[in-house]
């Protein structure tokens, strides 16, 4: 398995604080998210990996094993074999690396005699440290449940609030191995977790695979954003529609209504649309405001420019006072 170096994909450097790590995260994230990315082949797998070194080094022990051990990381807090072709250690023994914790010692030399027992390198059924069938004199370890894995998917506000099936790829030791259908809840929220049983780490000796806790995150889409616990929609009008007022079908996560927009809007004005938000844990639903955005033609025609010329030397509006 080729060593991936976390800290390069997040762009950071390796003493970077919990903060930095957020940071870096949250701009990587946006770059690649393949929900915005739309036009790089490589930007879905480009965000798993950003995904993946997040996972990692925003959790303290979890990065502690990481900078120990490299690639092999997790198969030792599982405690497991590492996967051939790793390091066992990221230390030359020499001086120049970097050193492993003595207290890990023993479980780690625990696994690796357990391995050899049928054809013990000492001779026997024991060890060279006395005792029986383990290291120490410690039985061998039966069948070990796999340990539960972490992950954080990421939602549209109106895929969120919809909810229904979402296909996605579940990676082992950084390597996609199955894809699933996951089944999203109507309303699910932010920091919710969605478990997907038997998905986590696989077990040890034949003992069955952790759960894998997917923790959601509500980002905005390409129609709704959240401003608090409220969601924000723009609605586009031209100039008269300002100026006179209009009815205009706007996008709401139930569908589409027709809104009245009052005479002499501006950019920025808000029309609240009551309880028409996201469901929140208690109560009733937060609001929808429709953000007012007024464009106006790039290329307007001849008889649009001789139109607005002619406003231009009869109007006495004077925004700028």
């Amino acid at each position: 398995m080729s060593y991936k170096d976390y800290y390069d994909i997040l762009g950071i450097k390796r003493d970077a604080s919990e903060s930095e790590i957020q940071k870096a995260f949250r701009k990587v994230a946006r770059k690649f998210h393949p929900d915005v990315n739309k036009d790089d082949p490589k930007a879905e797998d480009r965000f798993k990996e950003a995904n993946e070194a997040h996972e990692v080094l925003k959790d303290e022990k979890k990065r502690k094993l990481y900078d120990q051990y490299g690639s092999a990381w997790k198969a030792i807090s599982e405690g497991r074999q590492p996967p051939p072709g790793t390091e066992r250690f990221r230390n030359d023994y020499g001086g120049g690396g970097q050193g492993v914790d003595p207290n890990d010692l023993s479980s780690l030399f625990e696994q690796f005699f357990a391995g050899q027992q049928a054809g013990n390198p000492f001779g026997g059924q024991g060890n060279p440290f006395g005792g029986g069938g383990g290291f120490g004199g410690r039985p061998r370890r039966g069948p070990k449940r796999g340990g539960d894995a972490e992950s954080v998917i990421h939602l549209g506000i109106q895929e969120g609030y919809t909810g229904g099936g979402r296909e996605l790829g579940i990676s082992t030791e950084g390597q996609e191995t199955a894809r699933v259908t996951l089944k999203v809840p109507a309303g699910v929220r932010d920091g919710q977790k969605i478990r997907l049983s038997g998905r986590g780490s696989p077990g040890a000796m034949g003992g069955p695979a952790g759960d894998l806790f997917l923790e959601v995150k509500l980002v905005a889409d390409e129609r709704f954003a959240f401003e608090g616990n409220d969601v924000v929609t723009v609605l586009k009008i031209t100039p008269p529609e300002a100026v006179l007022g209009t009815k205009a079908e706007v996008h709401t996560l139930d569908g589409e209504v027709q809104l009245k927009v009052p005479a002499g809007s501006s950019t920025g004005r808000k029309i609240r649309l009551k309880e028409r938000g996201y469901p929140q844990a208690a109560g009733p639903r937060s609001d929808l405001y429709v953000a007012i955005e007024i464009v106006v033609p790039s290329e307007p025609n001849d008889e649009e420019r001789k139109l607005y010329e002619e406003l231009a030397k009869i109007t006495t509006f004077e925004p700028r006072k």
